[in-house]
């Protein structure tokens, strides 16, 4: 399996879109990201983990899952980086191919240390463009072989089929 960890306000402060949104509201990049991630993870099928540093949310800990994909507050004091190490060396094993989306050139470094491959942010942004596109040809390609059958019904007839629906007089 592969496991994706994403370096959370790293991509939100490369991608523009994002880092658009994050100028006026940074919760809202957030979940931006997170829904973005979601339907990454739902495409490719690799698991997605999402790390932001706790001193741009203040509170203790905290890891929860949103649209499927785990999403991790570090304690305080703890950052992104350091997180995202941990989790590469843990999560490492034969079966798992541990990927990190980051932009930080140390972070790239520490992270090869720990077996993990990198993805930078525009990497990562071009992939997801392309998940994107892959979908809405999907979604079109549904839309176009469902059947063209229905009938156009005016409203005092489509009000008939309903009472007749629902067994009324």
């Amino acid at each position: 399996m592969d496991i994706l960890i994403v370096d959370g306000y790293n991509i939100i402060g490369a991608w523009p879109e994002l880092r658009q949104l994050k100028e006026h509201d940074l919760a809202s990049a957030r979940d931006l990201l997170i829904a973005k991630m979601a339907e990454y993870q739902a495409f490719t099928g690799c698991k997605v983990i999402i790390v932001f540093d706790a001193h741009l949310v203040q509170g203790i800990e905290k890891k929860y899952q949103d649209h499927k994909v785990e999403v991790i507050f570090t304690r305080e004091n703890e950052t992104a980086d350091e997180r995202i190490e941990k989790l590469a060396k843990s999560l490492n094993n034969i079966r798992t191919q541990i990927y990190v989306a980051t932009s930080d050139y140390t972070e790239q470094w520490a992270i090869f240390g720990q077996g993990a491959l990198r993805k930078s942010a525009r990497e990562l942004l071009i992939e997801m463009e392309s998940v994107e596109k892959s979908i809405e040809r999907k979604v079109k390609k549904i839309q176009e072989k469902k059947p063209i059958s229905k009938i156009p019904l005016n409203d005092e007839v489509a009000r008939i089929f309903e009472k007749w629906r629902r067994g009324e007089k």
